[in-house]
């Protein structure tokens, strides 16, 4: 009887939910990146900065502001940045432009980031706009897209941007990728599926036609690099001096690590031999050091983590929340999937790092600005009972 009473107590407080796992999961992935970090750049940085962990610094300073801002976000109503939607993507494709200004810069043969007291690449700042934009837009419109004229005007919205991110950075990996983030939110708000197979079946058909042209001199690879790397792709062997030669030495660390690797630190590819593995090759690195075992590990977390997002959305409080969730699950999973097609040369080598791990102050802040919108999203979540 008392039992009961205390079930019907009005003033019971509600419980929230929080999703400890997933923190675990990504300040996990975060710290093993700080660790092959230091592991894959100290001999390239000895040598040009005198000074062998000047990279793993400058990630761990950039993983600390990530933090700070992971966790403001974190605890903070979610719905707060909703108000800022359509100034984020005005001010993200703003900041593509400027790249053409006195403000961009290069570095590593591409002119990607902006110099505003400290380094930007425009591109992490598009994605996690676009997502909370287009959240906004799809819970606004969401009668609307049902329709293939409102679907259409709502997907042109990101063309802008992955044309922008395309031709002045030159990146075309993220130009695919904010493309693929607003076309998974778009899939999870409507109903119908015959134009998203349509739309991939294009895709797939146009990739084949131009490997095909290429493969058979039809297209030049004069034309653009892209197409070499499209031959260096197919026959890396013919093409090891030059554009072949990362991803042959990619590979060469993959298949010397077997399955228990070298040993942490005891990687010879990182020695002067794979050009930035740093960057878009570290994994190749973790497959020398820590074998197959270390590789299938870190792709495990990456399942679990994804498992979590979904979890996250399934649940949410509402549709804002859910595509939230979808659109970071889409950035994370995407940019996975193509980092380690390229690393493994099951795809052309596009440049794209491994979410939380490959060097990148810009992208490691934004990731986890992500994640703690994430987090935020999951301590909505009323716990029943």
């Amino acid at each position: 009887m008392q039992m009961s009473q205390q079930n019907n107590n009005p003033k019971k407080k509600t419980k929230y939910f929080f999703d400890y796992t997933m923190l675990f999961i990504v300040v996990f992935l975060l710290l093993f990146g700080l660790v092959m970090l230091y592991s894959t750049s100290s001999y390239e940085a000895n040598i040009k900065f005198d000074d062998p962990a000047f990279y793993f610094r400058k990630q761990a300073i950039a993983s600390a502001i990530g933090i700070g801002v992971m966790l403001f976000l974190m605890l903070i109503d979610y719905h707060f940045v909703q108000r800022f939607a359509f100034l984020a993507y005005v001010v993200s494709l703003i900041l593509i432009i400027l790249v053409l200004t006195p403000l961009g810069y290069e570095a590593g043969g591409a002119r990607r980031w902006l110099n505003l007291g400290m380094s930007l690449q425009p591109a992490e700042v598009a994605k996690l706009a676009l997502i909370v934009f287009f959240a906004s837009v799809v819970c606004k419109f969401k009668d609307a897209i049902k329709g293939k004229k409102g679907f259409l005007f709502v997907l042109g919205l990101a063309i802008p941007h992955a044309i922008c991110v395309l031709t002045i950075t030159q990146n075309l990996s993220s130009a695919i990728i904010i493309f693929c983030i607003v076309l998974m939110m778009l899939f999870v708000a409507t109903p119908q599926y015959k134009e998203y197979f349509i739309m991939g079946a294009a895709a797939i058909a146009l990739a084949v036609i131009i490997v095909l042209l290429v493969k058979y001199d039809v297209i030049p690879t004069s034309i653009s690099y892209r197409f070499a790397r499209i031959k260096a792709w197919m026959d890396p062997e013919s093409y090891a001096a030059n554009k072949g030669f990362q991803t042959l030495q990619a590979l060469y660390a993959i298949g010397s690590g077997d399955f228990f690797g070298k040993g942490l630190g005891e990687s010879i590819q990182k020695l002067g031999y794979l050009p930035e593995a740093q960057n878009d090759m570290i994994f190749s690195i973790i497959c020398e050091e820590l074998g197959l075992f270390g590789a299938f590990a870190i792709i495990l977390l990456f399942m679990l983590l994804i498992w979590r997002f979904l979890v996250i959305a399934n649940n949410a409080q509402d549709m804002f929340g859910a595509l939230l969730v979808v659109g970071v699950m889409a950035h994370i999973s995407i940019q996975v999937i193509l980092n380690i097609a390229v690393v493994t040369n099951t795809i052309p080598n596009t440049g794209i790092t491994l979410p939380f791990i490959s060097y990148g102050g810009s992208s490691i802040v934004f990731l986890l600005a992500e994640m703690g919108l994430v987090l935020s999203v999951s301590r909505s979540i009323r716990l029943e009972g």
